[in-house]
């Protein structure tokens, strides 16, 4: 299915490859067949919950080997975006796990926790799995006396094996509730993640299939850095949402492997 022209795919991995720990179809098979057409590949994630490491190590037990270059989080993304917009040293008071811990350290910023968050020169919010009332009330004093607020992704929902559950922006909802202040989002559909795979993959944009099971953020940002675009309907999106969706998506599969052939 995936035309000749198409040398390199930027893939998503929540609802592409896995749902939670459950990967969908037969992985091994897929990426050998990946490979035998000689793409390239990188994955490019909104979770910024893991490091490259911790991903990398999680594709290998689902029987998927690559390099940690191979790997782009939307916690990358935000160490990306941050770096231009504040020097090293800046202090940063964090919601998220340690994927985003370590990318912000990478650009050299001083994390704080709740203890000391008043120090905070800027706030980031991301999946953090031991979110809490505090965690929550000194984000929101800090961007009501006017830090810059950042997260690392909209995501409103997250999949899981069960269904969908509470994402990013669901969590940083409840503060722009408080302060009426919108983050800016370092994760699709913004650009950097983007720009980041590409990059690594050093491929041109008419070359390089970006695959996503999410039309508002997957699609989106494929669109707009103006490369071709695939979904996969094995996550969020539907096949009626994605048949009206504008601009039109160049592919519409059932899943990865089924995009692959």
């Amino acid at each position: 299915m995936i035309p000749p022209h198409i040398k390199a795919l930027i893939l998503d991995m929540d609802g592409v490859i896995w749902k939670a720990d459950a990967p969908i179809g037969d992985l091994p098979a897929t990426f050998k067949r990946i490979r035998e057409r000689g793409l390239k590949f990188v994955f490019a994630t909104n979770n910024g919950t893991k490091t490259q490491a911790e991903y990398q190590e999680k594709l290998a037990k689902l029987g998927v080997e690559v390099e940690t270059n191979q790997i782009v989080t939307s916690a990358m993304g935000a160490g990306f975006l941050l770096a231009q917009k504040h020097p090293k040293g800046t202090k940063i008071f964090m919601i998220g796990e340690a994927g985003l811990r370590l990318a912000l350290e990478e650009r050299g910023y001083e994390i704080l926790g709740v203890e000391n968050a008043q120090a905070a020169e800027a706030v980031i919010i991301g999946i953090d799995r031991e979110i809490n009332f505090q965690k929550m009330a000194e984000a929101t004093l800090l961007v009501r006396s006017g830090a810059p607020f950042y997260s690392t992704n909209g995501d409103t929902t997250f999949p899981t094996p069960r269904g969908e559950i509470p994402g990013s922006g669901a969590w940083f909802s409840v503060i722009v509730t408080a302060t009426g202040v919108e983050p800016i989002i370092a994760g699709k559909p913004a650009p950097y993640l983007m720009e980041l795979s590409l990059a690594k993959l050093g491929a041109s944009k008419a070359e390089t299939l970006v695959v996503g099971d999410r039309l508002e953020t997957d699609i989106a940002a494929g669109q707009a850095v103006g490369c071709p675009t695939a979904l996969v309907l094995s996550g969020v999106s539907t096949k009626a949402q994605a048949e009206r969706w504008r601009p039109q998506i160049d592919l519409i599969a059932d899943d990865l492997a089924g995009l692959v052939g």
